[in-house]
């Protein structure tokens, strides 16, 4: 059980407004609850992160502890939704509007659909319908035949950063295979931002520009270092690709994973073909 959170800062303890003209994003991948991987330590922490998330403009959003890899045996989705169940009595006692629901950053792993079935691991938002996939970073592995088992078994795969993974950042093409198996990609909004390097700023860049993306997500674990820039991202998007691509990858479709709605895809894709040429100037 967590703790009560005791503290009486301002920073939690006021009301927090958004003026009715911002933007309202759905964060499909944030490492925001307490505890359980490498994201807060504390519940302290963990509101300290959701209060970014609103000052980000975030109302919605799913929280995808990681799951399987070196979690293996742990953050199993029982114990999720209580936390999950937990930190949304604490957003509503310290007046944060933020609505957070269960979901995983689960890595690959070839139980996968057994574990599913058992009730161990979770898709987002515990809808059924969508999985966020996470590659090992330190080997590449071609991931074609549990996208296929996955897919005959009604799931649809969302990857997660593969701008960061650094062979794919340096072969993209790799994934087409993989898109062709209906697997769903999600960039990283710091990677867009250079947060993350070059090679990854860039590989982002290309999967938005082609269409390739579906979705921008924060991947937040902390208010510093892996901090949300949903917002600033989406500015950037919007100069670069235009609002409507913006719209897509930062709202539209997040919120369809959140309904259990099928993802709407780019009619943008190839609009901007020299951005990677100017990508290292322009940031």
């Amino acid at each position: 059980m967590l703790a009560p959170f005791n503290d009486s800062s301002n920073a939690t303890k006021k009301t927090r407004h958004r003026h009715p003209t911002q933007q309202q994003y759905v964060d499909i991948h944030c490492h925001c609850l307490p505890g359980i991987d490498d994201g807060p330590a504390t519940i302290a922490d963990a509101l300290a992160l959701c209060c970014r998330l609103v000052d980000d403009c975030i109302t919605e959003v799913i929280a995808t502890p990681h799951q399987l890899g070196r979690f293996t045996d742990c953050n199993e989705a029982a114990q999720i939704r209580q936390a999950v169940s937990l930190l949304n009595e604490e957003l509503r006692s310290h007046n944060i509007p933020l609505t957070v629901t269960p979901g995983g950053d689960v890595r690959v792993d070839e139980r996968i659909c057994k574990l599913l079935e058992a009730d161990k691991i979770l898709t987002l938002a515990d809808g059924g319908k969508y999985l966020l996939l996470e590659l090992p970073q330190e080997v590449f592995i071609d991931i074609e035949p549990l996208l296929v088992e996955l897919v005959s078994s009604g799931i649809q795969p969302i990857i997660s950063h593969p701008e960061r993974h650094p062979v794919i950042a340096k072969q993209p093409n790799i994934l087409l295979k993989w898109l062709e198996r209906s697997a769903h990609l999600q960039v990283t909004s710091a990677s867009l931002l250079g947060d993350f390097g070059l090679s990854a700023q860039t590989a982002a860049w290309h999967l938005l520009s082609t269409g390739w993306a579906s979705f921008v997500a924060t991947d937040s674990h902390d208010t510093v270092v892996r901090r949300p820039c949903m917002n600033t991202a989406f500015e950037r998007i919007s100069i670069e690709l235009g609002p409507a691509a913006a719209q897509l990858v930062c709202i539209e479709n997040p919120s369809r994973v959140l309904q259990g709605k099928d993802i709407a895809s780019a009619p943008f894709a190839n609009t901007r073909k020299c951005i990677n040429d100017r990508i290292s100037s322009s940031f």
